[in-house]
């Protein structure tokens, strides 16, 4: 039975992380005897050996506390900043896991922090990882920490903006975090009424979303709430992008690849503000006032809602119950409200996309919401 484990948070923050320590912490000391030491600011604290025994009294109090008590970094094992220079420093977290005699390692984190267990994992180490991202985008799991709390944050937002929007007959987008999956957006849209969603996974075009608001102007309606994904993008977007990316898969030179992506660079540059693009763009469709409201990292912040506190706290003894079995290489998911441990490598360079049969985008569309398509 392993007798020393470690543990970080890696990657953005999300309510009920603390939750997570909590639970793993006060579960694998009171029922398996194994004592956590916790290491600051994701792999970077790892690599620099900063760490803290994370005992009762330090654990004590933290359920409802939003962020990381262990705070967090998007440092990378393989491409770690040393001075001017990105290093491979994946066999320094080695030397650290061995200089504390740990036999396993716990991993808090979001799809980047999966693949970067994975590797530490290919070097000799036991992992566990929790999934946690506001953007609920990690496969092989039904849910994330930090999504429940978002999505009452977001949809909040959305019901705040009715009442402006209806008082000046405006138009108003409303853009949420998500990173490259919709799953908030469309959640928050539906829950919050909104007229129009936009996600990702629906390449939208701006003339059907104009045609949609003009008829709830013609029935009377003379305004409408836009609730878009950050990264949702037009159809003409999309086709473009595909183009960059066959170039890039066709490039049959280093010069060429090189080429290739620089465009994709660059491309990905012009896109930076596509929210109040659209916005000017459905202004002149409609003759309707326009205006954008971007939440960002207020979604992630502040008090973890039960929902998170509750899966937290499951995520978190149900990881404590598999380093007690020395079961490693896993990822600590939920599916159909049971815990479950699925192997690593089935989890990393994945990502959970909103499939168009989802109940959520049926939902939308018997209620008349547009999804920007049709």
């Amino acid at each position: 039975m392993a007798k020393y484990v470690g543990v970080l948070t890696a990657g953005g923050d999300t309510p009920g992380l603390n939750a997570a320590l909590r639970a793993l912490g006060k579960s694998a000391m009171g029922e398996y005897d194994l004592q956590l030491i916790g290491f600051y600011d994701g792999f970077r604290g790892l690599m620099n050996d900063r760490s803290v025994i994370l005992d009762e009294q330090k654990l004590s109090g933290i359920l409802t506390f939003g962020g990381t008590i262990l705070g967090t970094s998007r440092d990378k094992p393989h491409r770690m900043p040393v001075g001017d220079k990105l290093m491979d420093m994946t066999n320094a977290m080695l030397e650290i896991y061995q200089k504390h005699h740990l036999d396993a390692l716990v991993c808090i984190g979001g799809g980047g922090t999966q693949k970067n267990a994975f590797r530490l994992m290919q070097t000799g180490m036991n992992v566990i990882t929790i999934p946690k991202t506001i953007d609920r985008d990690i496969a092989m799991t039904d849910t994330t920490i930090g999504f429940d709390t978002a999505l009452g944050i977001a949809t909040d937002a959305v019901d705040r903006l009715h009442s402006t929007a209806h008082s000046h007959h405006r138009i108003v987008l409303v853009e949420l975090m998500g990173h490259n999956t919709g799953w908030l957006a469309l959640g928050a849209g539906v829950a919050g009424g909104a007229d129009v969603i936009l996600i990702p996974e629906i390449p939208y075009d701006p003339a059907v979303i104009a045609e949609a608001i003009l008829d709830r102007v013609r029935s009377g309606k003379r305004f409408s709430i836009v609730a878009i994904s950050e990264g949702a993008t037009s159809k003409k977007s999309a086709a473009e992008f595909d183009v960059l990316c066959k170039e890039k898969k066709n490039a049959k030179t280093k010069e060429e690849k090189v080429k290739a992506e620089k465009k994709i660079e660059t491309w990905q540059r012009s896109q930076s503000n596509k929210t109040m693009a659209l916005a000017q763009e459905l202004e002149g469709l409609t003759g309707l006032e326009t205006r954008v409201t971007i939440l960002g990292y207020v979604q992630r912040g502040g008090t973890p809602s039960a929902g998170d506190r509750l899966l937290a706290t499951e995520l978190g003894t149900a990881a404590a119950s598999l380093l007690a079995k020395e079961k490693y290489g896993c990822m600590v998911a939920v599916h159909e409200e049971r815990m479950e441990a699925v192997p690593l490598e089935k989890v990393v360079d994945r990502r959970k996309m909103v499939p168009m049969d989802h109940a959520w985008v049926k939902a939308a569309k018997r209620v008349g919401t547009c999804l920007g398509d049709e």
